[in-house]
């Protein structure tokens, strides 16, 4: 069994997003394992990009950030593999097209199963177009993970047929951010992957607060919490660890009561 199915096993899993690099990579390298024993069963890793469309305003910020701090995607992977060594949580890679393949579609995703990276979400690749980095990963033996949105209505069943690791369900239209309330039937959705699938499914984008955190829990497989945890790292910068991982665990607490 994989990590990422390890995360999802017996259990919801609550995942975490940060921006890699933000405020510096010295931070992110600190705080990857201690979230993880804060209480996350997976890790997202932001790559910094100068366009990245499917974030809101805090992410955007924090890719700055993490880009003036001369984040390069080099440097990320020598992290990833200096915390492989601290931490066996299951760890994904959240990027876009445009640095996959500066850096070489094949390459990178080699350079991930070298580290220890367990799958990579890449937002602006559409299921449709999704052979141009498909054979690379399976190569690798690196999930991709496709995301389905409330917009993905008849090709729900297509997307979820072919998933790997876990389904990413994104709760919201529009980009990532924390959100009031979350007013998508994501019951009807997660109930169509389903049909086809046993794939878990994790709800991300908007999801802020231990009450939604349970309330998409018990919707669903998982819970992704992005945008509030990269406001605390830019709120506290170098000094963020400890109330991020207050944060992450009440988090996980809230998921494991759904």
């Amino acid at each position: 069994m994989n990590r990422i199915s390890k995360a999802f096993e017996n259990q919801k899993a609550f995942i975490a997003f940060v921006t890699g690099g933000d405020p510096d990579l010295e931070t992110t390298e600190e705080l990857i394992p201690k979230m993880a024993e804060a209480g996350a069963d997976l890790i997202e890793i932001g790559i910094p990009f100068s366009d990245p469309i499917a974030e809101g305003i805090v992410i955007q910020e924090a890719d700055v950030r993490a880009l003036k701090a001369d984040t390069t995607t080099d440097k990320l992977f020598d992290m990833v593999a200096r915390v492989r060594k601290k931490t066996d949580v299951a760890l994904v890679f959240m990027t876009y097209v445009n640095p996959v393949y500066t850096y070489g579609i094949e390459r990178f995703m080699k350079k991930c199963a070298e580290v220890g990276i367990d799958g990579v979400i890449i937002p602006d690749v559409p299921f449709e177009e999704r052979d141009e980095v498909k054979g690379a990963c399976e190569e690798a033996g690196i999930d991709l993970i496709s995301m389905i949105a409330p917009t993905s209505k008849e090709r729900i069943h297509m997307i979820a047929g072919e998933a790997k690791g876990f389904l990413y369900c994104v709760s919201s239209l529009g980009v990532t951010g924390v959100r009031s309330k979350i007013t998508t039937d994501i019951g009807a959705m997660v109930e169509q992957v389903k049909q086809v699938s046993n794939i878990p499914c994790a709800i991300g984008f908007g999801i802020a607060t231990p009450e939604q955190a349970q309330e998409m829990a018990g919707k669903a497989d998982g819970a992704i919490v992005g945008s509030a945890i990269v406001k605390l790292v830019a709120k506290y910068g170098k000094d963020c660890v400890s109330p991020v991982c207050e944060y992450v665990h009440n988090m996980k607490e809230a998921v494991k009561s759904a």
